[in-house]
């Protein structure tokens, strides 16, 4: 790390430790009793033993990584993450190494909810302090920008139109000036030496359309001859989304241009465990009773099947069979005097007395939970469309495709932000796949359940975009 590097992040491990010694403290003085000796030798080293506990795991899921240019979100997971590891070391401590410590084992939960409310406020008060001094014309870095062609100058753009991200352009250099560069062009890209020479700079900003590999190689190494960090706009910065991510494959960066939280193994199991303990418990619990008094309504209405059986897209593009209750008449028309999709619309004279309800209701819906038993679809995600109108769509909605990135749901974020139903006015399906990616890219477990919730809110209230 570089000197102010260095600084910096050891100021704010200052902050941290002041802020746990002040939480540890104060659990002590909160659960002990009269004759227990809060600054005893066990408790310091104690204390001692979870700053540098702290430490370790703060490095390495990146708590003390330069946020500078990302909003507090980005912060606040780290410190979320750390915290959970640290309050799981401190269980197994006294559950195994201190099975003898005077204090309660609610230690652990007071002082986990201390350090995680402290360290948040803490950060946030420092991270808005910083960006009102950045404004201000302090804490700033000073950058040389390398080209002058588009790239580069939406770099430089950006930094101008974002002054609390603490930059400041001392100029740029390339084989040619730019004249929309306000006279900062302080020469040819081989003259790098000198300008780091003579002015302060913190960081090299690389942003040449197509670099020759020589040209990239000559400009690290002037920079690191002067001890200046180099940094390199990737040419394919066009295509990629606020989730892209970089991986090494050996000793090769391959940079993914959109990434989601789902792309993980991990939470993929922990998603689908989740779903089946919670279809599981469903079925023993309501669907046990419900289910025939909805096939029993729906045979004394009209003739046909109980259930609806359509096929639709899933995963990765492949056909699933999606089952619903039936809430139309046996044989009703799926395409218009156009031959377009006929979509349910409201007062479809194709829908039955008993299944206007159901759908007002949602309860058509509930055989799909036999889909997520059978691993075709999860309690959330983008909803499934008809084939018709899933390949009216692929070739008109930009980025519809995506969706099938991860299976499709019962409900999703498109359905209960009011983007559910009939489709045929300009823009709604556009902003359902706007949603359906937000989701996809801003997947979590406790987004999982805000979208259930919701879905039992809309359920007892009532949609009106069910129809």
């Amino acid at each position: 790390m570089l000197p102010d590097t260095q600084a910096n992040f050891f100021l704010r491990l200052l902050i941290d430790y002041v802020v746990l010694v002040l939480a540890f403290l104060a659990t002590l003085q909160y659960i002990a009793r009269p004759e227990h000796l809060v600054l005893s030798g066990f408790n310091l080293l104690l204390m001692g033993i979870g700053l540098i506990v702290w430490t370790g795991i703060g490095l390495s899921v990146h708590l003390y990584d330069e946020f500078r240019t990302r909003s507090f979100s980005y912060e606040f997971v780290a410190i979320l993450k750390t915290v959970l590891i640290y309050f799981c070391f401190f269980t197994f401590l006294f559950f195994y190494c201190f099975k003898h410590y005077p204090y309660p084992r609610t230690f652990t939960l007071l002082y986990a909810f201390l350090s995680f409310t402290g360290i948040t406020v803490m950060k946030f008060i420092v991270k808005q302090t910083l960006l009102r001094l950045r404004s201000n014309g302090h804490n700033i870095k000073n950058i040389v920008i390398i080209g002058t062609g588009p790239t580069g100058m939406t770099f430089y753009d950006t930094i101008l139109s974002n002054d609390h991200f603490g930059y400041r352009c001392i100029g740029f250099l390339d084989e040619e000036s730019n004249p929309h560069i306000n006279g900062k062009y302080l020469g040819r890209v081989s003259e790098l030496t000198r300008v780091l020479e003579d002015h302060e700079v913190d960081d090299v900003i690389v942003a040449l359309h197509e670099p020759m590999s020589h040209q990239v190689e000559e400009i690290i190494m002037a920079s690191e001859r002067e001890a200046t960090r180099v940094r390199i706009i990737a040419d394919c910065h066009r295509f990629c989304t606020s989730t892209a991510s970089m991986n090494f494959f050996g000793k090769l960066p391959v940079l993914t241009i959109r990434t989601s939280p789902l792309d993980d193994p991990a939470r993929q199991r922990f998603k689908r465990i989740f779903e089946l303990c919670f279809t599981g418990i469903l079925f023993i619990t309501v669907f046990s009773w419900l289910f025939p008094i909805i096939a029993i309504a729906i045979k004394l209405s009209s003739k046909g099947p109980v259930f609806f059986k359509q096929e639709r897209w899933g995963l990765k593009n492949k056909r699933i069979t999606c089952y619903k209750f039936r809430s139309m008449a046996v044989n009703s028309d799926t395409v218009d005097a156009s031959g377009r999709y006929r979509q349910a619309s409201r007062d479809d004279n194709r829908i039955n007395r008993v299944g206007r309800f159901l759908r007002k209701t949602n309860l058509d819906e509930l055989p799909q939970f036999i889909n997520v038993l059978l691993g075709d679809m999860s309690l959330v995600g983008p909803r499934p469309h008809p084939i018709p109108l899933h390949q009216e769509s692929k070739n008109t909605i930009q980025n519809y495709m995506l969706r099938h990135l991860v299976k499709p749901g019962i409900t999703g974020w498109a359905q209960v932000n009011g983007f559910r139903g009939e489709t045929r006015l300009s823009g709604l399906m556009q902003k359902r796949v706007d949603y359906d990616l937000w989701y996809i890219e801003n997947y979590s477990f406790w987004l999982d359940c805000q979208i259930i919730f919701q879905t039992l809110m809309n359920m007892i209230k009532g949609d009106r975009n069910a129809y």
